[in-house]
């Protein structure tokens, strides 16, 4: 198996780069799409990659091509072999979507990001959710700080639950009023949920609300 590869580059098309080695062998390296642009950049020098080899299969699985994908670390390589255990993400998919850094998708990966994921090439809605899924807590290695992370995750699910309940009618005339008035949205839904708990189902205007809610000012 070939795990290291060093030589000097001759040429990257499409994402492909053409690496001659001592003795002249030449050979073709697939990359990560993050890294294809930047490596044009050293074309006739010395460069060195952390390599995957696999067998591709061609004509409906009649024969198979031998590929080497090439990464600029084993970290990256880690990030490659694990994103490709989700289902629907093969080889050529997973380098054609890792547009931005490893660490950067498992940071999306990692906080629940499927709106960020989504914009990746080859990554739609369904695969940026299954992603999220399957992957969850798997991570850690390739987050600077996992903790921070998992912050931004809770923080963003509690926002998206904020959002799912958010009140109608007078009661969401009142929140609106609330956060005019300096209230966070959160603690101003909180306050009228209150307010309209203690009413014992009594019709209550916005007008009401927002001063009912006033009295409790300061109760979070």
């Amino acid at each position: 198996m070939i795990s290291r590869i060093d030589g000097v580059l001759e040429d990257v098309v499409d994402g492909v780069a053409e690496i001659r080695l001592q003795g002249g062998l030449v050979y073709s390296v697939l990359l990560p799409a993050c890294d294809s642009g930047a490596m044009m950049m050293n074309v006739g020098r010395e460069v060195g990659f952390f390599t995957l080899h696999y067998f591709e299969s061609q004509g409906q699985g009649s024969h198979f091509v031998p590929r080497l994908i090439g990464f600029s670390s084993r970290e990256q390589r880690a990030f490659f072999e694990l994103l490709t255990t989700v289902k629907g993400i093969g080889n050529r998919k997973a380098l054609r979507a890792m547009q931005v850094s490893h660490g950067r998708m498992a940071e999306a990966i990692a906080a629940g990001d499927a709106r960020f994921l989504s914009t990746l090439p080859e990554i739609g809605k369904r695969t940026a959710e299954s992603t999220i899924v399957e992957l969850k807590g798997k991570l850690d290695a390739f987050l600077k700080d996992p903790t921070a992370v998992k912050r931004q995750a809770s923080s963003a699910a509690a926002a998206a639950s904020i959002a799912m309940t958010a009140p109608v009618g007078p009661a969401g005339d009142a929140e609106d009023v609330l956060v005019t008035l300096g209230e966070l949205r959160a603690h101003a839904r909180a306050k009228i949920e209150r307010v309209l708990a203690a009413s014992d189902g009594a019709a209550l205007g916005a007008d009401e609300i927002v001063t009912r809610a006033l009295r409790s000012r300061g109760v979070n």
